[in-house]
C-alpha cells in the first residue's frame, strides 16, 4: 500500500511540473519545448519535496542553452519555470556582482590618466552609519583598491567589499546604470550586515585615489535624494519576525530592501560572460581586461586565491556554488568552472551561473531562486538551507547539466576566453 502511495504521489507530482511549466512560462525567446518542467519530472524523487508547495517555496527558474556557430558566435534559447518578476525575493549578496562591473565601469567613464582598478584608494565617512577605510591587509599592497574590493566581493561574497563598492558608485548611480541596461527591475538600496535607515544609506562616502606623488581624483561624497518603489509587489512575507531576543508575530516588510528581478540578473549575467549576445545598449563599458578580471574572480575557487588566503576548512570549493554542487565539501572536478554570484538570507537562495565543462565542450545559463523558511518566522536563523534549498540547487543543476550536455550541438565551443591560470594570484 505504502509503495502504491509512492507511485501516485510522484505521478501526480509530475503531473503538477508539467500544468506549472505550460501555465507559469512568461513571453520568452523560446515558447515552445519548453525542456525545464521535463527535467523536473525526470528528477521527481529529488525536486518533489519543493514541487509540492513551488509556490510556497517561490520557486523560479531559468535556463538558458548557448549553441555556437562556425565562427564561435554565440547564439542563445531561453526557457523559465515559474518566473514571476513582480514576486519579490530577497537578492542579498547576488547585488556585488553588478556593483563589482559598475564600479570598473565607472573608472574607465572617468577616464582620469594614472586611475584604474589598482590604484590606491582612500573611503571617508561623511554621515552617520558610515566607516571609513585607509588600509586592507588582505591586498598585495595593504592598501585598498577598486580592483581588489570587486575581487573579495565575488570570490567568497565579502560584504565589507561591497560596501565600499556602493561608496565609491553612489545609490543613484547604481541604481540609474542598471536601469540604463534594461535592468529596469533593480532596487538596490542599502549596504549589506550593516543596519541603517533608508536616509543612512542615501548617503555615500567620500572615495580618495593617489599614488606616490599624491592624489589624483577625489570622487566626493554623494547623496540620493529619491525614494524609490519597489516593483515587486508581494513584499510582506512571514508571520513574525525576531527583533533582539523577542519574536513579534508581525510580517516582515522588505520595503526598503534590495532587489531585482531574475529575469534582469540573468539577462545582466548574460551581457558580462557574452556581451556580443546582447544588443549594444545592454553592455557595459568595459575593456577585455576588466573582463577577464571579473570572470577570473567569478570562477575562482578558495584555494586557489593568496591575496586573500582562505581556509580550506571553512572556505571548501563550493562554498559560493550552489548550483551542481549545493552544501557538497567535495573538490570540484577539474574540468568544470562556474561564473556566478549567490546569494543566501532571510531563507531566500539564489544562485545566477554560467556553468562550463571545458572537457566535454558543454556551456549553458542557469539561474534559480528557492524560499526555505518552514517557520515563517524571519531572522530567527532557522531556516531549511541544509536540508531543502541547497539539495534542491544541487541536483537542478546537476540535472540541467546532464540535460544540456546530451543535447546535439553542431559546432564545439572554443572556450579559451573562459580558462585562466588561477595559481599566479
Amino acid at each position: 500500500m505504502q509503495t502504491s502511495r509512492t507511485i501516485i504521489a510522484i505521478l501526480w507530482t509530475s503531473l503538477t511540473i508539467w500544468l506549472a511549466g505550460c501555465s507559469a512560462n512568461r513571453p520568452t525567446e523560446v515558447n515552445d519545448d519548453n525542456p525545464l518542467p521535463f527535467i523536473l519530472a525526470r528528477g521527481s524523487e529529488q525536486f518533489a519535496p519543493v514541487l509540492a508547495d513551488q509556490d510556497g517555496h517561490r520557486l523560479q527558474i531559468i535556463y538558458t542553452q548557448v549553441d555556437r556557430d562556425s565562427e564561435n558566435h554565440p547564439h542563445l534559447r531561453t526557457y523559465r519555470y515559474r518566473v514571476n518578476p513582480e514576486e519579490y525575493y530577497y537578492p542579498a549578496s547576488v547585488v556585488k556582482l553588478p556593483a563589482a562591473a559598475l564600479a570598473l565601469e565607472k573608472l574607465n567613464q572617468l577616464a582620469i590618466a594614472g586611475l584604474d582598478r589598482d590604484t590606491w584608494l582612500l573611503i571617508d565617512s561623511t554621515w552617520s552609519g558610515q566607516t571609513s577605510a585607509y588600509n586592507d591587509d588582505t591586498s598585495p599592497t595593504s592598501l585598498p583598491s577598486i580592483g581588489h574590493y570587486a575581487h573579495k566581493a565575488l570570490i567568497v561574497s565579502d560584504n565589507d567589499a561591497f560596501n565600499r563598492l556602493y561608496d565609491f558608485l553612489g545609490q543613484e548611480t547604481l541604481n540609474q546604470s542598471l536601469w540604463d541596461k534594461s535592468c529596469t527591475s533593480a532596487r538596490f538600496v542599502h549596504r549589506l550586515s550593516i543596519a541603517l535607515s533608508p536616509q543612512e544609506n542615501r548617503h555615500t562616502g567620500r572615495c580618495i585615489f593617489y599614488d606616490e606623488q599624491g592624489v589624483i581624483h577625489v570622487d566626493d561624497q554623494k547623496y540620493n535624494p529619491v525614494d524609490y518603489d519597489l516593483p515587486a509587489v508581494d513584499y510582506i512575507l512571514g508571520k513574525g519576525e525576531l527583533r533582539g531576543e523577542t519574536v513579534v508575530m508581525e510580517p516582515k516588510n522588505f520595503r526598503h530592501k534590495n532587489f531585482i528581478s531574475l529575469d534582469d540578473y540573468h539577462r545582466l549575467l548574460i551581457a558580462l560572460m557574452m556581451p556580443e549576445a546582447v544588443p549594444e545598449s545592454q553592455r557595459f563599458d568595459l575593456n577585455d581586461d576588466d573582463y577577464l578580471h571579473l570572470y577570473r574572480s567569478m570562477s575562482m575557487l578558495p584555494r586557489e586565491s593568496s591575496n586573500p588566503a582562505y581556509d580550506a576548512d571553512h572556505y571548501w570549493d563550493s562554498y559560493v556554488k550552489f548550483l551542481m554542487f549545493g552544501n557538497s565539501k567535495e573538490p570540484m572536478p577539474d574540468n568544470i568552472r562556474i561564473f556566478n554570484k549567490v546569494g543566501l538570507a532571510y531563507g531566500f537562495l539564489i544562485d545566477n551561473a554560467y556553468i562550463v565543462d571545458f572537457e566535454h565542450g558543454v556551456e549553458f545559463f542557469l539561474s534559480a531562486v528557492i524560499y526555505v523558511n518552514a517557520n515563517q518566522i524571519l531572522n530567527d536563523g532557522i531556516y531549511e538551507y541544509d536540508q531543502v534549498g541547497l539539495p534542491f540547487l544541487h541536483h537542478l543543476g546537476q540535472a540541467v547539466y546532464e540535460y544540456d550536455r546530451a543535447r546535439p550541438r553542431q559546432n564545439q565551443p572554443d572556450l579559451t576566453r573562459y580558462k585562466f591560470d588561477y595559481g599566479s594570484k
